[in-house]
């Protein structure tokens, strides 16, 4: 079965090189990020190639991992008391303990008879006679002094107000626009670079990642042909290839961490607009990249092509990603 993907090619290479190994030491090996390795020889493996994706785990571990957390330990029971005073659950309890209080003798129930009104004992209350209370005496009405109404204050025409200076605008209004439209929608998105994407060979071009990272890039060298670097690294040409070696440096001047590689999407574009993907392979003289650049730290490292001798290179393209290029920076090769 043919596979005309040559990054897929490479990694069936190395996975028949090796005949058996992990996914992340295929992506080391490859200079590649292990997630991505592992959706295509996934994908690989269910187009009917002799390829098996396993996984191999720690079965106590997981078990923990996934084990339920344990139960809170329940709160002691309230006892009982007068209103407001406060009961200790471990304080040892005198006598007989709480419970259903025995019934002695004949147990409660309705009363026979209807229910009605109390019987009254003896005459119905009436009013009192005259006699027992002397006769009142009115109070004698109180003088006062006849209310006289506040003056009635003559209406003033209105005060006229000067005119108030303007507002300064709101700068998150301004920055962001209303709150519940559509501005405020994705703002969560790190924002696009604004600088300068192309260059020449020794310039440093700046853009964002795609957490928010603020990267400068350099493309310090470019050695075409690389045939002498890479025969002396223990490697050998095809009958018409070439090898190209490219040097960068990535400067992370951001608060964030740059956390992949630095060359994972670094390609070579030739005359017809084709696009050569970086070999797996690394040369002792040129130390390749690493993955990880730290905030305030300057990372370098030698990037390895194979591809025919007919294919003339115009320029090299770097990007955060394969599909994105809003971030991608381009160096022209040409004099």
């Amino acid at each position: 079965m043919a596979v005309p993907d040559p990054v897929d090619a490479r990694l069936l290479a190395l996975v028949a090189e090796a005949g058996r190994a992990a996914v992340h030491e295929i992506a080391a090996r490859a200079g590649m990020d292990a997630r991505e390795v592992a959706s295509r020889l996934i994908a690989l493996s269910a187009t009917g190639l002799p390829l098996l994706v396993g996984v191999e785990c720690d079965p106590n571990g997981l078990r923990a991992a996934l084990a339920p957390p344990p139960p809170q330990q329940q709160q002691q029971p309230h006892w009982g008391g007068y209103p407001g005073q406060q009961q200790h659950p471990h304080q040892p309890v005198h006598g007989t303990p709480s419970g259903a209080y025995p019934v002695h003798g004949t147990p409660s129930g309705p009363y026979p008879g209807p229910s009605g009104p109390y019987p009254v004992h003896g005459g119905h209350t009436g009013a009192y006679p005259p006699q027992a209370f002397p006769q009142s005496t009115p109070f004698p009405a109180q003088q006062h002094p006849q209310s006289t109404p506040f003056p009635v204050q003559p209406q003033q025409p209105p005060h006229h107000q000067p005119p108030q200076p303007p507002q300064p605008a709101d700068p998150v209004l301004s920055t962001w626009g209303p709150p519940q439209s559509s501005s405020w929608a994705r703002g969560d998105q790190p924002a696009l670079p604004t600088g300068p994407r192309t260059g020449k060979i020794g310039t440093t071009l700046e853009t964002i990642g795609l957490e928010g990272e603020q990267l400068g890039i350099q493309l310090v060298e470019v050695v075409d042909p690389a045939d002498f670097l890479f025969t002396a690294a223990g490697y050998r040409l095809q009958e018409g290839e070439r090898a190209v070696v490219v040097h960068t440096e990535l400067t992370n001047r951001g608060p964030i961490p740059f956390a992949s590689l630095p060359d994972l999407y670094l390609v070579l574009i030739a005359t017809d607009g084709r696009q050569v993907s970086k070999a797996p392979v690394s040369l002792s003289s040129r130390p390749p990249h690493r993955i990880g650049v730290n905030p305030g730290e300057t990372a370098g490292g030698h990037t390895v092509y194979v591809l025919p001798e007919s294919i003339d290179v115009v320029s090299v393209k770097w990007s955060a990603r394969s599909d994105d290029d809003r971030r991608s920076l381009t160096w022209s090769t040409l004099d």
